[in-house]
Formats: structure tokens, sequence, C-alpha cells
């Protein structure tokens, strides 16, 4: 049986009833491994993000841990305890092992900071687990369970903390960023995913350090934010990271939207209506065996930046109307340029950029529905994310006129039905011309090269306009199109 006691330097720190309900089912081989490091004098302890979710009331998954042990001795003893053992990060001192369905990562005592120039954190051992919680970037994560009796060890209050929904670090927030810069989009993140409060030290500390996160790489950066963008509220992270002026270091084209703020009120708040968009698009989310399974990094991520083309597009007309022509082309480069500055994979850059190329289309259908062609087109055109996109393109109606909402809603319900009826008749989604490259070329006498594009382009084109003609009517077509090139 796990034994839980409660102990805080100086007096009695008694876990919650919520948490020893969550720790009631922790795997028996963990103790297995606090007795194997405690017999061979170390000290091990769960620590960080389970002890915080189990006082949340939500079972560890993740065993984190911190040894007094260095690496070379923690591998020993995880070979030992385990299945298989392997290197996580030997430079941070970080080994993981696996026993059963268990997976651990054990990291040794350490304090971390920033080298003045440097991307990087310089690692030290540290002595005790009390220095190690309080080089920890907030005090909700400063906690720790020793094993194998899951005595609580809480130097920082971060029970207490946690209790208050607050965030605060375990030092001073100037000391604790100063070490590790990223700690201030962390913030944000855990902001977002517990949906608490910022200690006002904090952010004050993260507006007068916002550029410190200038030596941060790009790959941590974008791991926060993509934490962040799928946490329960990303509006409260998004908002801080703009209050503090973080995202103009990292996000600087959403900051950008303040701008467009116009105290004459010829447009839309474009910022508010952003953050209004991503929650509408997080609500249009399905379920797992739905069409866009949420929590869905790429919808969330095209809702963020879908107007960010919108500054650099405005304009004031004679009449006092404003246009944002071509902002969605605009914001497409812009999204993509700025997501392979944080290096986002290909495919991801790929698809958001086009959600964000494409969220207009469907302007205009509630007042002229649009032929087959167009709608064939539209779903051609949106591909694999024809989903996301009707989820991004329902989200972009935040009017206050339920009339209008209620017409734009309409008339999207009747593109899908019609969207559906096509796809029974034609095979929508894999629209292709009847003629495929080989019998162009056949038909034509003609080699691979240019012509064979334009020509393959000529009959998609037809495809959509007129649906399937068969190959007779597509030969006759092509023939004749291929006289007017020469």
């Amino acid at each position: 049986m796990w034994r839980r006691h409660g102990n805080l330097v100086g007096m009695q720190n008694v876990l919650p009833p919520i948490a020893d309900q969550a720790l009631a089912n922790l795997p028996i081989s963990l103790a297995a491994l606090g007795h194997a490091f405690v017999r061979s004098g170390y000290e091990i302890s769960l620590v960080g993000g389970p002890v915080r979710d189990a006082c949340l009331g939500i079972e560890p998954h993740d065993f984190d841990l911190t040894t007094s042990a260095r690496p070379e001795e923690t591998e020993r003893l995880l070979r030992q305890w385990g299945d298989a053992c392997w290197d996580v990060g030997r430079n941070f001192g970080t080994i993981a092992a696996k026993k059963g369905d268990v997976v651990v990562e054990v990291t040794t005592y350490r304090t971390e900071e920033y080298e003045i120039g440097s991307r990087k954190p310089a690692v030290a051992y540290g002595d005790n687990l009390e220095g190690d919680l309080t080089r920890r970037d907030f005090t909700v994560n400063a906690m720790a369970l020793r094993l194998p009796d899951l005595e609580l060890v809480d130097p920082h209050n971060g029970l207490a903390d946690l209790q208050a929904g607050i965030l605060r670090t375990p030092v001073s927030a100037e000391q604790s960023f100063d070490d590790d810069p990223l700690r201030m989009l962390r913030a944000a993140r855990f902001a977002s995913q517990l949906g608490f409060d910022v200690d006002l030290e904090v952010m004050e500390a993260m507006e007068q350090m916002a550029q410190r996160l200038e030596i941060v790489s790009a790959e941590r950066i974008r791991a926060e934010l993509e934490r962040l963008l799928l946490s329960p509220y990303p509006r409260r992270g998004l908002e801080l990271l703009v209050h503090t002026g973080i995202c103009d270091i990292v996000l600087p084209e959403v900051a950008a939207l303040q701008d467009t703020v116009d105290e004459h009120r010829r447009h839309k708040d474009v910022y508010e209506h952003t953050l209004t968009v991503l929650q509408q698009a997080m609500d249009l989310e399905t379920g797992p065996d739905g069409d866009v399974p949420g929590p869905d990094l790429r919808l969330r991520l095209a809702a963020l930046m879908h107007d960010i083309g919108k500054p650099a597009t405005r304009r004031f007309m004679p009449d006092g109307t404003v246009t944002f022509h071509a902002h969605d082309y605009v914001g497409a480069r812009m999204t993509a340029k700025r997501m392979r500055a944080l290096h986002f994979d290909k495919q991801t850059i790929k698809d958001v950029s086009r959600l964000v190329e494409l969220h207009l289309r469907f302007h205009g259908y509630a007042d002229s529905p649009w032929s087959d062609s167009a709608v064939r087109r539209y779903v051609t055109d949106a591909g694999p994310l024809l989903a996301r996109l009707g989820c991004l393109t329902r989200a972009d109606v935040t009017t206050g006129n339920r009339r209008k909402a209620a017409m734009l809603s309409h008339a999207y319900d009747d593109l899908e039905r019609r969207i559906e009826a096509l796809r029974e008749q034609e095979e929508l989604a894999s629209i292709r011309p009847e003629l495929d490259g080989q019998e162009i070329m056949a038909e034509l006498g003609i080699k691979p090269g240019p012509e064979v594009g334009k020509a393959y382009k000529f009959l998609l084109d037809l495809r959509m306009e007129r649906g399937p003609i068969g190959k007779e009517l597509a030969r006759e077509a092509l023939h004749s199109w291929w006289a007017t090139q020469q």
C-alpha cells in the first residue's frame, strides 16, 4: 500500500483528499523504484506536473521524477528496475526507463541558467530537493512527493497557490525569467492550461524582460505556443502575451492587430474579433469520431492568423468606408513566413496558410448561391481541409446582428447540403479530368513538358464547369482547345 505523509520545512502540509483519490492507483512499480533508490542511498521524488495534477484531482499518467543520484547511477538503477532504459538528455541529467506500461523520466537535482548570449541553458547539478524545487518555473510546479512514501515537499506554498488559482515564481520573477526566459511564455501557457491568474510581480517582470526571449530557440518557443493554443483557455494566455509585449516578440503579426482599432468605428475591432473567432472555432471542434477532433492545432492556428493581413491592407476610402482588399492572400503569405520562422513542419505550414487563404471564399454565397462549378472548385481547393475550412468559415461570423448571423449560418448549411449531393453524384473529393497526363500526350502527340500541364488544367477547369462529360467529349474539347494554342 502507498503511504502518504505531509511535511513542509518547519510545518505540516497535508495533501487534499482529492489528491489522495488521484494517487490511489499509482503503479506499484513506482514504489519499487523508490525503494531501489533509497536502498542505494539516494533520494527520488515525483515532481512538477504529476504532483500538480494530483492536487487538482487528476490521476497522473506522466511520471517525471527528480533524484540526488547522478545520471550514471540513475541509469544503473533504472536498468535494474525496468525492462528498457534510454538516454533522453544526459547533458541535462535525464534518463528514461520503462517497466511494463509505466514510463518514467528521472532527472538529477539541478540548477539552470542562461549564459550571456547563449540560446541554451547551462546545467549544474544540485545537492538537495528543496534547491531543485527552487529553480522550478512556478510554485504550483515546485512541489514533490518523495518516494516510496509519497511525502509531500512544498517549500514555496505551491499547494496554496494551486488552490487560489494563481501563478507565482518560487524566487523573484526577475531572477526566474533571467535564468530561463522561456518561463515568461510558460506563464501564458499555464494560464491557458489551468485557467489561472498571473501574479502582478510575474506580469510586471514579463513586461520588463520580454526582449530576453530573443535568446530562446525558435523550437522551444513554438512548442510552448502549441501547448498554449491546444489548452482549454487559449484566450487567457494570448491576452497576457499581448498585454505584456511578449507577443511583439513571438507573434508580432497578432500583436499588430491592435493597430487596426478604429476609434471612429468604421469597422470591427480586428483583435477582439480574432479572439472571438478562435473561441468559436474551438466550440465547433468535434469529439474523436467527428470531422475535426479537438483540440485541433491547424484550425486554432488558422483562426488566430486568419486576419493578420488586415493591418497591411487597410485602406480608408473617400466615402468613409474601410477596405482590407486581398488580406486573405497577404495573410496567407504572412502566416507561412511566421510559421517557418517558428520552425513548424512543412505540412502544418501548408495547411494553416491554405486555410487563411481560403477563409473568405464563402463570402457572397448567401447573396448569390454558387453554380455547381463553383461548389466543385470550393471542395477541390479545400481538399482534405474542407471540414476545418467549414469550421473556420462559421467561426468567422461574429456580428451582433442576429438576423445576419442566422442568414449566414443557413447559407453555409445550404452549401454543405449541395456539397453532399454533388459528392454522392460525382465522388467530389477526388475530382480529376477525364483524361490523365499519358492520355493527353497520346491524343496530342506531344512529349512531357509545360504543354501537358496546361492541357490538364484546361480539362480540369472543364470538369469543374460541366461536371462529368465522358472521355469522348473530353477528347473533342481537348483537340479544339489545342488548335487555339498553335
